[in-house]
């Protein structure tokens, strides 16, 4: 059973996804709220495998309750909006559905549900626009994919260096960042280190075949390793190809 919990602040339309939901054999809803406070108790209670989160809730919206879902639990927005207009929102959810919900995109999106015995499925791909939601510890925050620096590698974890000079460890290998981010405008130019390319202002040689990065609004250079560093040149943007 994927035990669900149905946060929707309209109660008319609560009601139709309530009797869509559990069409659904495998679906047993645990919980229902329409407003952020309610939400917030469900979502303490801990005793949930999913959530349908409307985005605009009474007393705030469903994006202030993202922090408040328990780790292992999936998110699938409900939203008014186009797709274009929730493309910061799916890309941190396993789905997302725009109202009014029909039956079949709601099987769709139930369907991408892993069951208990399943492995996690991957998480969609990023592109340069997108915002990522960064967990470390238990505070978390949301960040643009174009104002990530350099991805450092930690062991299963990952320090993210971002534009405006804070840093934050986040429990993600550098190979599912290799994996999510957009492969057009980061590259991994060391075992340890993922650069944002267009965020290169400097090249400069460090020595015998010895070379660093110099990154935008980052006081440290980053080492490119030999094995790489002819690739790392030709992906470089035409204006700082040349030493810095």
């Amino acid at each position: 059973m994927i035990r669900t919990l149905l946060i929707e602040d309209d109660l008319a339309a609560r009601k139709i996804q309530h009797r869509m939901l559990v069409a659904h054999p495998m679906v047993q809803i645990v919980g229902e709220a329409g407003t952020v406070r309610g939400a917030r108790t469900l979502l303490a209670r801990g005793n949930y495998d999913l959530v349908f989160l409307d985005i605009q809730l009474v007393g705030g919206n469903g994006f202030d309750l993202i922090p408040h879902v328990r780790r292992e639990a999936r998110v699938i927005f409900l939203t008014g909006h186009n797709q274009h207009a929730v493309r910061a929102f799916a890309v941190n959810a396993l789905d997302y559905l725009i109202k009014p919900v029909s039956a079949s995109r709601l099987a769709e999106s139930l369907r991408r549900v892993p069951r208990p015995a399943d492995q996690t499925p991957p998480s969609p791909p990023l592109r340069e626009a997108d915002l990522v939601l960064l967990r470390t510890g238990k505070h978390q925050r949301m960040v643009a994919i174009h104002d990530i620096l350099v991805i450092e590698a930690q062991e299963n974890y990952s320090i993210v260096r971002l534009a405006d000079g804070s840093r934050e460890l986040v429990r993600r290998s550098l190979k599912d960042w290799v994996q999510r981010l957009p492969a057009q405008s980061f590259m991994q130019v060391h075992r340890q280190t993922l650069v944002h390319l267009p965020l290169v202002v400097a090249w400069q040689n460090a020595g015998p075949k010895a070379y660093v990065l110099r990154m935008k609004g980052m006081a440290t250079a980053v080492p490119v390793s030999r094995e790489r560093w002819d690739e790392v040149l030709l992906r470089l943007p035409p204006a700082i190809a040349q030493p810095g």
